[in-house]
C-alpha cells in the first residue's frame, strides 16, 4: 500500500500514524532509535507490506501488469489502490478527505524535527503537489507515476501505467475494495497485537 493507505491505516494517533508513514525510510533494527509509538507505527507498516505482498486478490491486480512492468508491477498497484481510497475516501472515514489531510500535514510540520532526513526533504514537495488529495484524479496518478518513472531513471516505464488504469479501471476497483476491506481488519487487530506486546515488555 502507498502513503495514504498506510496513514488511515495507523488508526487515531499521531506518532503511530508518523511511524507507519516513515518506515520505508527505517531498515531492520533501525526502528529501535525512535520512541514506542514512532516504533509501533513501524512494526505495523511492516506487518501490512506483507500481508500486501502475499495477498490472492493483490496479485491479481499485480499479474495484470506484469508483462509491461515487470518488479516494478507491485509499486504500480500500491499508488493505483491510494486513488481508489481517496477517490472512495467517504466510504471509509466521516472526515472530509482535505480536512484529513489537513490534519496529517499539520502533525507532519508540528513533530517535523522527529522525521528521518529524507522524509524531511520530501515533504515540502508532497505539501506543494498535495499528493495525498490528487490521487483521487487520474492527473494527480499520472503525476505520482512520471515522478516514480524518473527515479528508475525511465527505467520501469511507470509512467505509462494509467493506461491499463483506465482500460481495466473497474476490475482495479473491485480488487482494491475487496482487498481493502480485509486489510482494514487485519491492521485493526495487528495494531492491538503489537500495542500489547509493548505494554508487556
Amino acid at each position: 500500500m502507498n502513503f495514504l493507505a498506510h496513514i488511515y491505516l495507523s488508526g487515531d494517533d499521531e506518532l503511530i500514524t508518523i511511524g507507519n508513514f516513515i518506515a520505508d525510510g527505517i531498515k531492520g533494527k533501525q526502528y529501535k532509535q525512535f520512541s514506542k509509538k514512532i516504533q509501533i507505527g513501524i512494526l505495523l507498516h511492516r506487518q501490512i507490506d506483507t500481508f500486501t505482498d502475499a495477498h490472492p486478490i493483490v496479485r491479481q491486480s499485480t499479474r495484470r501488469l506484469h508483462k509491461n512492468y515487470s518488479h516494478y508491477s507491485g509499486v504500480i498497484v500500491d499508488i493505483l489502490y491510494d486513488h481508489f481510497l481517496a477517490k472512495n475516501w467517504s466510504r471509509y472515514s466521516t472526515i472530509p478527505l482535505n480536512d484529513y489531510v489537513e490534519s496529517f500535514y499539520e502533525s507532519l510540520e508540528n513533530n517535523f524535527e522527529l522525521l528521518p532526513q529524507r522524509t524531511q526533504k520530501m515533504i515540502p514537495y508532497m505539501m506543494a503537489d498535495n499528493w495525498l488529495i490528487n490521487y483521487a484524479n487520474l492527473d494527480g496518478i499520472q503525476h505520482v507515476l512520471n515522478g516514480m518513472n524518473r527515479r528508475t531513471k525511465n527505467i520501469s516505464g511507470m509512467d505509462k501505467a494509467t493506461s491499463e488504469l483506465k482500460q481495466y479501471y473497474s476490475e482495479f476497483e473491485d480488487e482494491f475494495t475487496r482487498f481493502f476491506e480485509e486489510l482494514r481488519g487485519f491492521s485493526k487487530l495487528k495494531l492491538e497485537e503489537i500495542k500489547t506486546s509493548y505494554i508487556t515488555t
